[in-house]
């Protein structure tokens, strides 16, 4: 049976008994850890953790359990967040003109496969509007050039205001983000190719098959002002052969983008990445 719990994410300077106060705060208030995961990166001094227990029969009412941990928290010198399970966040997924991912997220959400609700779909073209409309969800098209991207930013950022939006899923949308953006709404997840830095450009699958590539992959991660620089939430490979041609690799390239991408969002939606610099430990 399936109960609601209440999630920890915790990074703070490496020093001893951590496990221990983070633990006995949970057990001194009756509650029951049911995930617990541990890391320490020795290079960078941190201490890092995902604990997760059960709120049936723990002391404190949710809303408070914030304010009692930050008492411990506090002399740590900690970063952390807190998530309740029965808390449904809202994405919004922008597209392009390629389909793939789009559909992908969109099976796996109805099939509740991924805990979540699509408040609206974006897009700079109007192609994909009729699959919005099958799954019965808000479509905007927002074309943007050179001389409009800032006005059209300024449009995203209110419709994602507007619809409370939590997270932003760029289902292969072929547009860079301002800075600017980023700094406004920071939570965003992308997907593309591993080539880069390799194959930059058009057509990265042709110039891979060229050079006789003998494997291709696919990355996902979340989206800073440094172009697909951002921390790696989730990466995956397929081999290659010399009987592939172009339309093979495009195809392997397209199925590994929908799975490392749907991969990518449930380690998010679980709560099990943390975002330390330009890095990511991720509790499987």
């Amino acid at each position: 049976m399936s109960l609601d719990t209440a999630t920890l994410l915790v990074s703070c300077p490496d020093q001893q008994g951590l496990v221990a106060k983070i633990a006995n705060f949970i057990y001194s208030n009756g509650g029951n850890i049911i995930h617990a995961d541990h890391h320490t990166d020795l290079e960078a001094g941190l201490f890092l953790s995902r604990i997760e227990w059960q709120l049936q029969g723990f002391n404190l009412p949710k809303d408070l359990i914030a304010r009692a941990f930050s008492s411990i928290a506090q002399p740590l010198q900690a970063d952390w967040q807190l998530h309740f399970s029965d808390t449904i966040p809202k994405v919004a997924i922008w597209v392009s003109q390629q389909d793939h991912c789009l559909y992908d997220l969109l099976w796996r959400i109805q099939a509740k496969e991924l805990k979540v609700k699509v408040g609206l779909i974006i897009s700079n073209h109007e192609k994909l509007a009729k699959i919005a409309e099958q799954f019965g969800i808000e479509y905007h098209y927002l074309p943007i050039n050179n001389d409009n991207k800032k006005e059209q930013e300024l449009k995203q950022l209110e419709l994602l205001k507007n619809a409370n939006i939590d997270l932003v899923i760029l289902a292969k949308y072929m547009q860079v983000l301002s800075s600017d953006f980023i700094k406004e709404f920071p939570h965003v997840i992308n997907i593309h190719h591993s080539f880069l830095p390799a194959f930059i450009g058009a057509k990265p699958y042709h110039q891979a098959y060229s050079r006789g590539v003998k494997i291709i992959g696919a990355t996902a991660h979340y989206v800073t002002q440094d172009l697909d620089a951002g921390p790696i939430i989730e990466q995956d490979v397929v081999k290659i052969s010399h009987r592939d041609t172009v339309e093979d690799l495009i195809r392997k390239g397209k199925d590994l983008e929908k799975i490392v991408l749907a991969r990518g969002v449930r380690l998010h939606l679980q709560h099990r990445v943390l975002v330390y610099g330009n890095r990511t430990v991720v509790f499987a």
